[in-house]
């Protein structure tokens, strides 16, 4: 049986923030192999029923340019996985965590080539089945890549200069990070960040004259959650970035209306409703908000796509390595714990440069940890924006499906 095959008999096992966190709360030497050792087993399966699903394109899709080099990526990447051995030591896990490292940083190109493959196959296919591919892909995509980085995170934890043997705890139960779970996620404290850098873009693109929208705050203000941030980072930004633009673009006389963000908190969920006076949206815009290749400006975002060679995870182009040379490091977080500058910024693109990728992609990761994103177009008026998050941690990553599944 070819490997491939083999490997999509499996099937994927997702795991919940709360399960993420379980292995770095008390780390020790066993834990972190024994996440190296899921890790492991869950990526070449995670890939081979991707792979799979290209394989089952019509042919005259595979073999456009860009999707061939996904597919070509997708197939290197789980030929190398598949033929690590058994984690059975700290040294092994180093080197099977060098091996992951390189096969993120090869993957970066996957959103854009993605992106461009189906905006020029868009004839080839059903706008359903276009939707329902990208949707699938970009699901896994999230997860191996989550399911990566907080292994090499807890790695990085664990070999941290504080981190002793026979210390116990092995990590500080105060801590606000276990790897790349942000265990007390402030709605607040995000939006009053992504704010500032959308008005920052903003004030870049149209000019220090430009008169912007204040963002006013209100409701449950002190509501905290566990959640990737990176990941709520860029769902926020990009809601706040579109109601920031619209409000600019209509060019109110004097000073424009503000952008209202309104946060509750229920038992089981945390909303973040995004209000603007931006006009609502386009007419032709409308029918086509949430696919990723349909709709009237297709060929404007494609000529885009060419200018971002580039994009992490959660869509940001990559400003690590200029950060870096310049000593400028962005996202450190309240512990003083460094985020990763490409993850934690908001889309650094000016406001001209639409992919037409940015609400799709968000509700995306926001239905990624059972949540829900919705938008209400009143034409003429503006956008209310509706982000819905699970506050609890225990609801499994949403691999295909958005059948909500409980933790274990």
């Amino acid at each position: 049986m070819a490997p491939c095959c083999h490997s999509r008999r499996r099937e994927a096992r997702p795991i919940s923030l709360r399960q993420l966190t379980f292995f770095g709360r008390t780390l020790t030497e066993n834990r972190l192999i024994s996440s190296a050792n899921y890790v492991r087993a869950e990526l070449p399966t995670r890939l081979a029923h991707r792979l799979r699903d290209m394989q089952t394109l019509p042919y005259v899709v595979v073999t456009n340019p860009h999707m061939s080099h996904v597919y070509e990526l997708y197939y290197k990447a789980f030929e190398t996985l598949r033929r690590v051995r058994e984690i059975r030591s700290v040294e092994d896990n180093d080197r099977y965590c060098r091996i992951i490292s390189q096969t993120l940083q090869e993957h970066l190109t996957v959103i854009p080539r993605l992106a461009m493959g189906v905006i020029e196959c868009q004839s080839l296919m059903r706008p359903d089945e276009t939707d329902r591919f990208m949707n699938t892909l970009l699901r896994s995509r999230i997860s191996r890549r989550v399911i990566a980085e907080q292994h090499l995170a807890l790695t990085e934890t664990f070999h941290s200069p504080w981190h002793f043997p026979d210390a116990k705890p092995h990590h500080d139960p105060n801590a606000d990070f276990v790897g790349e779970v942000f265990l007390r996620c402030n709605a607040k404290e995000v939006v009053d960040e992504c704010s500032q850098r959308a008005k920052s873009l903003a004030q870049a693109a149209f000019g220090n004259e430009c008169a912007l929208p204040e963002v006013k705050l209100e409701g449950h203000l002190d509501a905290t959650f566990p959640y990737i941030l990176s990941h709520l980072q860029y769902i926020v930004g990009e809601l706040l970035r579109n109601s920031m633009q619209a409000v600019i673009e209509r060019k109110f006389p004097g000073k424009p209306p503000p952008v209202e963000v309104l946060i509750c908190e229920a038992p089981q969920h945390v909303i973040i409703r995004i209000s603007d006076q931006g006009g609502g949206v386009p007419k032709d815009i409308l029918p086509d908000l949430w696919s990723f290749g349909k709709g009237p400006r297709s060929h404007v975002h494609l000529e885009n796509l060419v200018q971002v060679p580039k994009m992490a995870a959660t869509m940001q182009e990559l400003k690590a390595s200029n950060q870096a040379a310049s000593g400028h490091v962005q996202g450190a977080g309240k512990d003083g714990r460094l985020v990763d500058g490409s993850l934690n910024s908001l889309t650094s693109r000016p406001p001209n440069l639409r992919l037409g990728m940015g609400l799709p992609m968000s509700r995306v990761y926001a239905e990624y940890w059972a949540g829900n994103l919705e938008l209400h177009s009143l034409e003429g008026y503006g956008v209310d924006a509706f982000l819905q998050i699970s506050k609890l941690g225990n609801k499994n990553e949403q691999l295909s499906t958005r059948a909500s599944m409980d933790a274990v």
